[in-house]
């Protein structure tokens, strides 16, 4: 069960992970508000570089914390299968939201959950004008706060190669997850990039909405053959 996961697939995972739909919603709100709270470019690009480092973090940790558990209580072979299982049924639901998008059950972040984000982004805009350094560390916690309202969301991939790895050697496992969580933050960086730029957070929304149906059916088919392949590798 351990030669099955490669660097293509660490890669492959962790890229239709970042191009979720929920991520990328999340991240244009936020520069958005941080575009209109701090003043000038410098500030806006230190408070997003911030919330990704808070995102990297916690999804890595969070991702140790699960590999460490399946590994050391013996529940590796269960665990994978179960990952494998989740897999192919968020596949599906991601599937269906290409072409009934938001109808019946989707993979969406945890109810209430835009509403508290909105709500630590008023107390950032509170805190840049009374307490500019504190600004900086809501930003950081809001990165933390974001990486667990939007597990049911974007979490698939991330439980599938975890599952995958808890199959493996302890030890080869963490510089894999550490891989997985870098790539996952890229297109963050290539988002605020595009804002610090010059780009409006109008804009990028507006294609986010556009292409949203197709990212969904894109992460769908590879979930899909994710866990298939998963079933595979074991049967």
């Amino acid at each position: 069960m351990t030669e099955q996961i490669t660097l293509g697939i660490i890669v492959a995972a962790a890229l239709a992970d970042s191009i979720n739909p929920c991520v990328f919603g999340v991240l244009i709100f936020l520069l958005a508000y941080m575009t209109r709270v701090f003043k000038n470019k410098a500030r806006m690009l230190a408070a997003g570089l911030i919330y990704i480092t808070a995102v990297y973090t916690t999804y890595f940790l969070l991702g140790m914390g699960i590999f460490t558990l399946a590994y050391t209580a013996g529940l590796a072979k269960s665990f994978y299968w179960l990952a494998a299982f989740i897999a192919i049924a968020a596949g599906i639901f991601e599937i269906k939201d290409y072409f009934w998008y938001g109808r019946g059950f989707s993979l969406q972040i945890i109810p209430g959950g835009a509403k508290r984000i909105r709500h630590y982004s008023r107390a950032m805009e509170r805190m840049e004008t009374s307490h500019p350094t504190v600004s900086l560390l809501v930003a950081a916690a809001l990165g933390v706060f974001v990486v667990f309202v939007e597990l049911p969301c974007t979490g698939a991939p991330y439980l599938a190669i975890l599952g995958m790895l808890s199959t493996g050697q302890f030890a080869e496992g963490i510089p894999l997850l550490l891989l997985y969580n870098l790539i996952f933050i890229l297109p963050l960086f290539i988002i605020i990039g595009l804002v610090y730029a010059g780009h409006t957070s109008k804009k990028l929304e507006k294609w986010r909405k556009e292409q949203r149906g197709l990212m969904r059916l894109l992460i769908g088919l590879f979930l899909l053959g994710l866990g298939a392949y998963m079933i595979w590798a074991v049967i």
